[in-house]
């Protein structure tokens, strides 16, 4: 397994643990964040063993979001010009999108186990997750608003499609926290538990449950429902019949069938 600086990766049991490991600095996402992330999700997407991910933070946190450092370093980099500054910027900007567009298109489902503080960048990493999940003591806030800027890696795209147009619109312009409860009220998270020990092990009991499935059937699905997002039904209809008209002859579907008729766990190929 590659060692990184800003997270600790591990593959047991077909679930990819990519954690975020940076507590002493409340796991603020650095330049090496951002980089190995891409790095992560291409060897995930590139490792069939590999059918669920779960992204956790070390620490009491998840994550504190950008690091302001990185901040600072980038603001140094600026000179007069303001045509050549907006490139600079644009490029970084669209650099920091592609790290958690990996994390969106990734073929596997992405589940996040959130506790403390989810503010700022890290609202945007868990909005590109498939599923999150949180600790009674998880506090989110899309902080860019207080620091004079529109969050501009993810949250205002993806999140209004999770919790509604409405109330993302609140949390924007406003920047308040939302507490653990009422992140499952809106529909942010799909489940609170306890504490952070009940987190882990909830969600990587989800995580199994999934990788016990057909990888074939699962990628199929997650595809489907990505597409779904900016496609008519019709569109949607007519992809899902060429997808399966292919997927359907995998030998997952046999396995399946004479698991259900023997009423016994099937066990699927990578």
């Amino acid at each position: 397994m590659t060692e990184y600086t800003a997270f600790k990766v591990e593959l047991t049991d077909n679930i990819a643990h990519v954690q975020i490991n940076r507590p002493e600095k409340i796991n603020a996402m650095n330049a090496a964040f951002w980089e190995e992330l891409v790095q992560i999700f291409q060897w995930i997407d590139d490792t069939d063993a590999v059918r669920a991910v779960v992204i956790s933070g070390a620490g009491k946190h998840f994550s504190s979001g950008i690091d302001l450092m990185m901040l600072a370093s980038l603001a140094q980099q600026l000179g007069k010009d303001t045509g050549r500054n907006a490139r600079v910027l644009r490029r970084t900007i669209l650099r920091l999108q592609s790290s958690f567009n990996a994390v969106d298109n990734c073929r596997k489902p992405v589940l996040a186990a959130i506790q403390g503080y989810c503010i700022g960048g890290a609202i945007d990493l868990v909005s590109a997750c498939d599923m999150r999940y949180c600790a009674s003591d998880a506090q989110f806030s899309i902080k860019e608003i207080d620091m004079g800027m529109a969050a501009d890696v993810g949250t205002l795209q993806r999140l209004p499609r999770i919790i509604g147009d409405g109330i993302l619109r609140e949390l924007a312009f406003t920047g308040r926290m939302v507490d653990a409860q009422e992140a499952l009220r809106i529909g942010l998270v799909n489940r609170v538990y306890d504490d952070q020990a009940a987190l882990l092990d909830g969600v990587f009991a989800i995580a199994r449950e999934i990788a016990a499935k057909s990888p074939i059937a699962v990628a199929g699905t997650k595809e489907m429902l990505s597409y779904m997002r900016d496609h008519r039904i019709d569109d949607g209809l007519e992809y899902i019949a060429t997808w399966n008209a292919a997927m359907l002859q995998s030998e997952d579907l046999r396995v399946a069938m004479a698991a259900h008729m023997s009423k016994q766990q099937p066990t699927f190929a990578d």
